[in-house]
């Protein structure tokens, strides 16, 4: 081999090195570099870090407790809820973290607050302790009231339920046997007429249980539309229904019709963003309840109004009136001011409920007025309509004109309108 040659090959043999050597050294550093970046302070949370955020964060009160009673670890939310107070475990818990570090099974501890401020509702709080080894044990607290709440009501409602289908089936019953016994065809009619309001009582509270549920969230609400207030109560008036009682028994065909007793102001114009159907069954409760908790032949008068972006429907009536103490529970499922008042007119004790849901499934409210021997008025407030350009583009009622010319109220009508009440009262 020559010289240029064997010169050629080393040169060769030598460049090969250098590239191995070069690329190894191109890995050691691509390897290394999240190291290197760590060394420049670059680099991401610890599990450490990540398990003390976790704890800070979390909804649930978190306390670790040491063999001697201290608080080593212990966020916001611990002394929220009541499991720490002033750096210190409760009572309760110290009690109970003490029985858990010397073997005991883990336990449950009620930290439920034993008095509450006025107009708020009790809350439940629970904490489970459970050992962690070496001395140490974990409390873990949470806010059950949501969920005793609810199954308070649920259990309620159970019972309510029962008795109210109770009452009406075993009148059925009963009706049925009188009518097998009866020979006198004056006691047969009195005695089917009497079954026909049952099944028709029952009728309506089953129809209402439905709703109610409806609104609750069985079922998703429909799409809000633009709604003509004076259709709507149009529609209403046409559904009030004569009290249960007045039918059972043989009125005289003089009797008076209760929609006779409606005062209403001139048609508004005003147009609210909801479901028709929905408001139409509000409006009609409200006015039923009027009559029925309203004297014979006294007038109800119905108002309707814009305040700011709301629009107001006044329901205002010059009968019995609402305690104090009562007003805040009108709107519960099944009370009733006047139990026996409620029997003889056919009422369900689910009106008002439905009002309450829907004014709130719409974004408003129902705001009641009330005094004892004054009567009473209760307001729906929903959403007014957003501005529109057109305002000729919206379903027309053909009938309601008739109906407003027939029912509103006049100066000379000689009645006198409800007394102003601001806030939509009477």
């Amino acid at each position: 081999m020559t010289v240029p040659v064997l010169v050629t090959v080393v040169v060769a043999l030598l460049a090969a090195a250098l590239g191995a050597v070069a690329g190894a050294a191109a890995v050691r550093w691509k390897r290394d570099e999240p190291g290197r970046e760590r060394a420049r302070g670059v680099r991401g949370p610890t599990v450490a870090e990540l398990l003390a955020r976790l704890v800070r964060r979390s909804q649930s009160g978190i306390a670790v407790i040491n063999r001697f009673g201290d608080v080593v670890l212990a966020n916001e939310r611990a002394e929220a809820l009541g499991a720490v107070v002033d750096a210190r475990p409760d009572p309760r818990v110290t009690a109970a973290a003490e029985r858990v570090a010397t073997g005991a099974e883990p336990c449950e501890v009620d930290l439920s607050p034993a008095t509450h401020p006025p107009g708020s509702t009790p809350r439940t709080i629970v904490a489970h302790v459970r050992p962690l080894g070496d001395g140490f044990v974990v409390v873990d607290a949470t806010d059950t009231s949501a969920a005793v709440r609810l199954e308070a009501v649920r259990r309620d409602f159970v019972a309510n339920v029962g008795h109210e289908l109770k009452t009406p089936v075993g009148a059925l019953a009963v009706l049925a046997e009188a009518v097998l016994d009866a020979d006198d065809p004056d006691e047969v009619a009195h005695f089917a007429t009497r079954i026909l309001n049952e099944s028709h009582r029952l009728g309506a509270l089953v129809t209402e249980l439905i709703s109610l549920s409806r609104l609750q969230g069985a079922e998703r609400l429909p799409e809000l539309v633009r709604v003509d207030v004076d259709e709507v109560l149009g529609e209403a008036l046409k559904r009030v229904r004569v009290p249960a009682e007045a039918a059972a028994s043989a009125a005289p065909e003089d009797a008076s019709d209760p929609r006779e007793r409606f005062l209403l102001d001139a048609p508004s114009g005003l147009e609210v963003a909801g479901d028709r159907t929905l408001l139409v069954t509000a409006l009609t409760n409200l006015l039923e309840n009027a009559v029925a908790y309203s004297p014979e032949g006294t007038p109800v008068s119905v108002r309707r109004r814009r305040q700011g972006d709301r629009i107001e429907i006044s329901v205002t009536d010059r009968g019995i009136g609402i305690a104090p103490e009562h007003q805040q529970r009108v709107f519960e499922r099944f009370f009733r001011v006047d139990p026996a008042r409620s029997r003889a007119t056919g009422g369900t004790g689910l009106g008002l409920a439905i009002v309450k849901h829907v004014a709130a499934n719409h974004g408003g409210e129902v705001r009641l007025w009330s005094q004892p021997g004054v009567g009473s008025t209760f307001t729906l407030r929903v959403p007014a309509a957003p501005a529109d350009d057109d305002p000729d583009d919206r379903e027309a009622d053909p009938d309601l004109d008739d109906l407003d010319a027939d029912l509103a109220y006049s100066a000379t009508a000689g009645h006198d309108p409800a007394p102003s009440v601001p806030g939509g009262s009477p």
